[in-house]
C-alpha cells in the first residue's frame, strides 16, 4: 500500500506490455488517461489497486525494479523531466543488463500521450517490451 508520500506512480499500459511511471511534477496527461493526481488518488491512503504502485525514483534504476516481469526492459513511458533527472542512473542500469540502447527508446509526453502514440513508438523503435512474454 502506499500513503500517498510517494514520488512517482508506476502503472501497467497492458497495450503496451509493459509500465509506465509518472512523477510527482508532471502535470500532464499520460498514456493511461490519467493525469498524476487522478492516478494519486487510485494508489494513496493505503488502497491496493491491482496494476498501480506508488513507487521512488530511485527504484526505477534498481536491481530490484520489478525483476518477475522483466526488470527495466518494461519502462515504456515516463515524463521527459524524470528521464533527463535519471539519465545517468538509467544508462548505467540499461548498459549492465546489456541494453546500453533502451533509455531511448522509452516514450515521454515529446512522442506519447495516448496509448495509441505510444505502441506506435515502441513499434517504431523496437522496444524490447512488445518482444516479452504477455504481462498480463
Amino acid at each position: 500500500t502506499s500513503c500517498g508520500c510517494f514520488e512517482c506512480i508506476m502503472c501497467l499500459v497492458p497495450e503496451a506490455n509493459g509500465v509506465m511511471v509518472v512523477n510527482r511534477e508532471y502535470a500532464g496527461m499520460t498514456p493511461v488517461g490519467m493525469t498524476f493526481s487522478t492516478l494519486a488518488g487510485m494508489v494513496g491512503g493505503g488502497v491496493q489497486t491491482p496494476g498501480f504502485l506508488g513507487v521512488g525514483r530511485l527504484y526505477l534504476t534498481s536491481r530490484k525494479f520489478i525483476p518477475a516481469d522483466g526488470g527495466l526492459q518494461r519502462l515504456v513511458w515516463m515524463p521527459k523531466e524524470l528521464k533527463d533527472a535519471l539519465r545517468d542512473r538509467l544508462v548505467a542500469r540499461a548498459t549492465e543488463i546489456g541494453d546500453e540502447t533502451l533509455v531511448d527508446k522509452i516514450a515521454d509526453e515529446t512522442v506519447a500521450t495516448t496509448v495509441e502514440e505510444l505502441t506506435a513508438h515502441l513499434e517504431r523503435v523496437g522496444h524490447p517490451a512488445l518482444q516479452m512474454p504477455a504481462i498480463l
